[in-house]
C-alpha cells in the first residue's frame, strides 16, 4: 500500500446515510466530519443564501438539544467545531478527546433528525440579522469586498448554479421565511443526501453500533433537487468597471475552466502557481520586484463540481495604470501559452505542492474533512494516492497546451476603482 493510501471501511445505513470510518490511533482523538450534499448551487433565483443561513440555523438548537448547548457541549469538553458552506456542498465538523465520540454523535444525529420542531420564527429572525450583518461587514462594507460576486454574476449566464454568491443577496436574505427554511432542510437535509466520517481513535465495532443507535431510525426524505451540470462559455470578453471605497486599483481577469479532479484541473492548479504562486513566480517577479508597479498578484484555479474558473488578481501600485499591469499580465499568458515552461520551474511547483498536500494530513480533522471531500467529488474516499499522481504526472508542453486552451479565449475583466471622493461617502475610520 502507498504510504499516502489511509485504510478505511465505507457503508451505508438502510435510511441512505452514507459512513466512512477511518481509525488512526496516534492521538487519543476522533473527528466526526458530515458533508451534506447542498450548497449555493442547490439554490433557486430569489432565494439565494439559504444554504449559507442553514448553516447558522443548525446551531441553534435541536428537539433534545437546547439554543446554543452545542457548542458548550462540545467546548466544555475540550473540542472544536464549526461548519462551512461551498457552492456545491455544506460540512460539519467536530474533534474532540476520543471518549466523547458518542456524544458528537448523538448531537449530529439531533440536528439531522430533529432540528424542525424546535425552529421557530424568533430563531430565523435572528440569524437573519446575524447573516445581514455578515454579508455587509464582509462584502458590502468592505474594500474590494464585492469583486467576487460582480465576478461571478457576470461570468455566468443568469440562472447558472453559480451565478449568485454563497451569502446571497442582500433582499433575499431578509425575505426568507420560516416556510422557506423549513422546506429546504425538507428537501436537502436527508440521510440519504449525506455522508458522515469518522476519524480518529475509536472501536470500529462500537462505533459502528453507536452510529446504527442514532442515526438509523431518522427518515429519508426523496425530492432532491440537483443543479445543472452544463459548463457555460463566455463568446466575447467582457470588461467591468467598479467603484468603490479603496485607495488602489485592481484587476481581475477569470476565465472558466475544467471542474473539480477533471482533466485539466491540476494543471490549471499547477499554471497557477508558475504565474504566481510565490515570489520567484513569473507574474509576482515581474510585476512586483523588477517593473515595481504592482503592490501584489496572485492566480488560481477554483474548481466546483459542476465547473471551473481560473483567475488572476492584481493590485496597481500608487499612480500606476491598471492598462500597463494588464499588458504585463498578458505579455506573460502569450509567452506561456506558446513556450514550453522550464523543467526546474515545473519541478519546483511539483513539489511545493506536495509538500502542502502532505502537510494538510497532519490533523485528523483534515484527514477526515479530505475523506469526505473525495467521496463526494470522486466517490472514492481513499483518493489520496491518485490525486497526487494528477500532478506528478504533468509535463511541461502540458502547461503550455492548457494555458492555450483556457487563456486565449474570452475572459471577463473586472477594474475595481477608486471612488472620486471617497471622503464624501461617508467612509470615516
Amino acid at each position: 500500500m502507498n504510504h499516502l493510501d489511509l485504510a478505511y471501511k465505507k457503508y451505508m445505513l438502510k435510511n441512505g446515510l452514507e459512513v466512512i470510518l477511518h481509525q488512526n490511533k496516534n492521538l487519543p482523538l476522533a473527528a466526526v466530519n458530515i458533508w451534506y450534499k447542498v450548497g449555493s448551487a442547490n439554490e433557486v433565483k430569489d432565494k439565494t443564501g439559504l444554504a449559507h443561513l442553514f448553516e447558522h440555523m443548525m446551531f441553534q438548537g435541536s428537539q433534545n438539544v437546547p439554543k446554543e448547548m452545542h457548542f458548550r457541549f462540545i467546548q466544555e469538553a475540550g473540542g472544536t467545531l464549526n461548519g462551512s458552506t461551498t457552492l456545491d456542498r455544506t460540512n460539519y465538523y467536530e474533534k474532540v478527546p476520543s471518549n466523547f465520540l458518542e456524544m458528537i454523535l448523538w448531537l449530529e444525529s439531533d440536528r439531522m433528525g430533529y432540528l424542525l420542531p424546535a425552529l421557530d420564527q424568533e430563531k430565523l429572525n435572528n440569524q437573519k440579522d446575524v447573516v445581514s450583518n455578515e454579508r455587509l461587514e464582509r462584502y458590502d462594507n468592505q474594500p474590494y469586498g464585492l469583486a467576487w460576486e460582480i465576478i461571478i454574476t457576470n461570468l455566468f449566464p443568469k440562472n447558472h448554479p453559480y451565478s449568485w454568491p454563497t451569502i446571497g443577496f442582500m433582499n433575499d436574505i431578509k425575505g426568507y421565511t420560516l416556510e422557506d427554511v423549513k422546506s429546504f432542510f425538507s428537501k436537502y437535509y436527508s440521510p440519504s443526501n449525506a455522508t458522515l466520517t469518522v476519524a480518529g481513535d475509536f472501536d470500529e465495532s462500537e462505533t459502528t453500533e453507536l452510529i446504527e443507535k442514532y442515526f438509523s431510525e431518522i427518515s429519508p426524505y426523496n425530492n432532491i433537487h440537483r443543479p445543472d451540470s452544463n459548463s457555460p462559455q463566455l463568446n466575447e470578453i467582457k470588461t467591468i468597471t467598479h467603484e468603490d471605497n479603496v485607495q488602489l486599483e485592481r484587476i481581475y481577469l477569470a476565465w472558466i475552466t475544467d471542474k473539480a479532479y477533471a482533466n485539466d484541473d491540476a494543471v490549471m492548479d499547477v499554471l497557477g502557481d508558475i504565474l504566481a504562486g510565490s515570489k520567484n513566480s513569473r507574474l509576482y517577479k515581474n510585476l512586483v520586484f523588477e517593473k515595481e508597479i504592482a503592490q501584489d498578484v496572485s492566480a488560481f484555479q477554483f474548481s466546483g463540481k459542476l465547473t471551473g474558473m481560473f483567475m488572476i488578481v492584481a493590485t496597481a501600485k500608487p499612480n500606476v495604470k491598471l492598462d500597463e499591469l494588464k499588458s504585463e499580465i498578458m505579455r506573460e499568458i502569450e509567452k506561456i501559452a506558446k513556450e514550453k515552461v522550464d523543467s526546474n520551474e515545473l519541478l519546483k511547483s511539483k513539489n511545493g505542492i506536495k509538500a502542502n498536500f502532505i502537510s494538510s494530513l497532519q490533523h485528523v480533522d483534515g484527514i477526515a474533512d479530505q475523506l469526505n471531500s473525495y467521496n463526494f467529488f470522486v466517490g472514492k474516499p481513499n483518493y489520496f494516492s491518485e490525486d497526487l499522481k494528477r500532478y506528478e504526472i504533468i509535463e511541461e508542453e502540458t502547461i503550455s497546451k492548457t494555458a492555450e486552451k483556457y487563456l486565449t479565449k474570452p475572459y471577463l475583466e473586472l477594474r475595481i476603482i477608486p471612488k472620486e471622493n471617497p471622503a464624501a461617502t461617508g467612509q470615516e475610520k
